[in-house]
């Protein structure tokens, strides 16, 4: 298509026959059916992603590696998605999102697939790599389609059962490899997964409908790169990005290195017995979809401090060498996580007056880079000092969250919006 031909059709909407009924905001029942076929997209993308997690030691162990080493098995992945999210947002300007959701979603078993034949380290890490590029597409566009087609009100209500499906899928996956990976071998728990990630790709394709709201746009790299550095440049926007990246940070880091203290001495359990601590990612759950009943009532920013502390209570809980202790301390960690991010995604989603889909990939960048940087550095103070050290340098980068939030909270008072 030529430029002048594509700059005619630039303003029309998107006509995506595989579905041709729109969403439908007045109906109650279509609504509940778009929404739960968003949560199942959501819940098996973060599945695949963190299928792996539980059984880092276990490969540590056979590879005889260090847990720095082993935890570019997680960390490709999660960076990979990172850098992939802007890319197939701003693909996504241009052919619409639901397109790219179903892309990734059928991609996501393919690859899953490919790292049967992963008998190396090396290979496998670029296979887990080639997964997060695979899974960016779902998670880079999913909100952007649900800010377009859904009403402010279902909106702020629908990302928190969206984000909630995070906090599922991270269980599921995680409780799902540690166990199957231990008892039957992470082969069977890959081919499991991607039996799974293909059925619901069929659903979400039958239940998320086409989009009646979008409007194409020209999709000049300039301009993208244009509306990326708007948004970098605008400091309620960006501001709300660092506080999602160090939150992330530490909320699944501190879960990795909670499994290899919980693996090692004096505790010495077993892999399939560890991973049933991501069972406490359903306060995580809990907390995602109250974030929109808070933000209906007060200011984002203000549960956004909620979060952050609740989470740093529990860090510092963990500091009791006892299972009930640390079973207490992630439940508080992944509580007042999930709540900090739903508030902090819904921020941008709705603080950006253009180009949203980007502006939302571009939180998410800051979200898995974050994820994966951080683990590095936990792992570090793990590795220097056991629960101490890391309880010290989390509390570090909890109080930088609580510095920008205050930020945050300052700016959008100086310029007088309400949420």
């Amino acid at each position: 298509m030529s430029t002048t031909s594509f700059q005619k059709n630039a303003h029309l909407p998107v006509n995506d026959s595989t579905q041709s009924e729109p969403v439908d905001n007045n109906n109650p029942k279509a609504l509940k059916k778009v929404t739960f076929g968003l949560f199942i997209g959501s819940f098996i993308s973060f599945c695949n992603l963190y299928l792996f997690q539980p059984l880092l030691p276990l490969i540590a162990e056979h590879y005889q590696v260090t847990a720095a080493h082993v935890n570019w098995v997680l960390a490709a992945a999660t960076l990979t998605l990172s850098l992939s999210l802007l890319p197939w947002a701003i693909y996504s300007e241009k052919i619409g999102r639901r397109k790219i959701m179903l892309f990734s979603l059928y991609a996501s078993p393919v690859v899953g697939l490919c790292i049967l034949f992963s008998d190396q380290l090396g290979l496998l890490i670029a296979s887990r790599a080639l997964m997060g590029i695979a899974l960016a597409g779902y998670i880079s566009v999913a909100v952007a389609y649900m800010a377009e087609e859904f009403s402010p009100k279902v909106f702020l209500l629908a990302v928190g059962s969206y984000i909630g499906a995070n906090s599922l899928g991270g269980i599921t996956g995680r409780i799902y490899g540690g166990v199957i990976g231990e008892w039957l071998g992470w082969q069977t728990a890959v081919i499991g997964m991607a039996l799974l990630s293909l059925s619901i790709a069929i659903l979400v394709t039958l239940w998320v409908p086409a989009q009646k709201n979008f409007i194409t746009k020209e999709t000049s790299l300039t301009n993208h790169l244009k509306d990326a550095m708007h948004h970098l440049h605008t400091p309620k926007l960006w501001l709300a990005m660092l506080i999602g990246g160090l939150n992330f940070a530490l909320f699944v880091n501190l879960y990795t290195v909670m499994g290899f203290r919980l693996v090692g001495e004096p505790f010495s359990l077993p892999v399939g017995l560890v991973s049933l601590i991501f069972l406490c990612y359903l306060t995580g759950t809990l907390t995602s979809k109250l974030s929109g009943q808070w933000s209906l009532r007060f200011k984002p920013t203000s549960g956004i401090v909620l979060g952050t502390v609740v989470s740093l209570i529990g860090m510092l809980t963990a500091l009791i060498p006892n299972l009930y202790a640390m079973f207490i301390a992630l439940i508080l960690i992944s509580g007042g996580a999930f709540f900090t991010h739903s508030l902090a995604y819904a921020w941008v989603s709705s603080k950006a007056h253009q180009a949203k889909a980007s502006a939302t990939a571009l939180y998410l960048v800051h979200y898995y880079a974050g994820g994966s940087l951080g683990g590095f550095y936990l792992i570090y103070c793990w590795q220097h000092g056991g629960w101490s050290s890391v309880a010290l340098g989390g509390s570090l980068l909890y109080i930088v969250i609580l510095a920008l939030t205050y930020k945050l909270n300052t700016i959008e008072e100086e310029t007088g919006e309400t949420n």
